[in-house]
C-alpha cells in the first residue's frame, strides 16, 4: 500500500482535510484522522491496529472490518494506492 499521498494532506483535529493537490476537502471523524496521521507518518497497519485498540473502546474484529473499508473509501477518494 501506497500512503504517500496522505503526506501532502492538511488534517486538523476537527476532522477537516485539505488536499492541496487536487483541491477538494473533506471530513473525518477523530478516529479517521487519527488513523491518517499514523499511516502518513508511515506507521504500518499492525502498529496503527495496535495504538488505536489501546486509544479506543474498539474489539479487534471491528478494528479490522472498519480499518479495511476505511481503506477502501480513501483508495477510491485517490488517497491511498493498494
Amino acid at each position: 500500500m501506497d500512503f504517500s499521498r496522505l503526506q501532502n494532506l492538511a488534517m486538523n483535529d476537527n476532522g477537516f482535510i485539505f488536499d492541496p493537490n487536487s483541491g477538494y476537502s473533506y471530513t473525518s471523524n477523530e478516529t479517521g484522522i487519527y488513523i491518517m496521521k499514523l499511516l502518513s507518518q508511515g506507521i504500518d497497519k499492525e502498529t496503527v491496529r495496535e495504538k488505536v485498540l489501546a486509544e479506543y473502546e474498539v474489539s479487534e474484529d471491528n478494528f479490522n472490518s472498519d480499518f479495511e473499508h476505511y481503506m477502501l473509501m480513501l483508495e477510491a477518494l485517490g488517497l491511498v494506492e493498494f
